[in-house]
């Protein structure tokens, strides 16, 4: 299948749900420490846009939020429900898990993209491990928290399965819009299961012994 049919025509509905997911995330990360609206807007657009101007700075692609009007409107949108909506309706884990949904759109849509620009497919999963997770790295720097990255949760694994996955299913002919929906459901499922039982990838130990007198 050449590379310029692996994005489905639902495939910009499918970059706005991962966008509008991730700018929640940033906007509730800005709305738990008490800031203001202005605030609120600025982590939303910087969550939802950071990764995916990369990777188009990357592939040569025109900056898609700078080229759609609904990108930017999509991510203020959402600052302004998180404002005027309760705070009950965003305690516990709703940051993780709208990051989780965002994680998983973001990384097959920016493996799609790429490939739809003609980059290889090993890039091309690059590509969507940097779409899925640059957005929340930016969050956490601004926010003052440990970025993602420092922590030994399953995030950018998740993000790597859902980008190879939707690689390998679109290059051995599935439908775009089948393997899309296939590696999304895999990247967030795994993404899921680390949130709900703390599962973390082992850390890395020194092995040269104790030393030597």
């Amino acid at each position: 299948m050449p590379p310029e049919t692996l994005l489905p025509a639902f495939a910009p509905w499918f970059d706005l749900a991962g966008l509008a997911v991730f700018a929640a995330s940033g906007a509730l990360a800005a709305a738990r420490r008490g800031q203001t609206m202005v605030t609120l807007a600025f982590f939303a657009l910087v969550t939802g846009v950071g990764g995916g101007t990369l990777r188009d700075l990357l592939i040569g692609a025109p900056v898609f939020w700078v080229v759609d009007a609904r990108a930017a409107t999509v991510c203020l949108s959402v600052a302004v429900v998180i404002w005027i909506t309760p705070q009950r309706w965003w305690r516990g884990a709703a940051l993780d898990w709208f990051d989780a949904v965002g994680l998983a759109a973001y990384a097959v849509y920016g493996a799609a993209k790429a490939l739809g620009y003609g980059v290889p497919p090993i890039p091309a999963f690059v590509m969507g491990v940097v779409t899925a997770c640059v957005g929340g790295i930016i969050r956490d720097v601004l926010a003052g928290e440990p970025s993602i990255l420092m922590r030994p949760e399953l995030y950018v694994t998740a993000a790597a399965l859902a980008s190879a996955l939707f690689i390998v299913l679109s290059l051995a002919g599935l439908p775009g819009a089948i393997a899309a929906g296939i590696a999304a459901a895999a990247g967030f499922g795994l993404r899921a299961a680390a949130i709900r039982w703390q599962i973390h990838l082992p850390a890395y130990r020194d092995r040269a012994g104790p030393p030597r007198n």
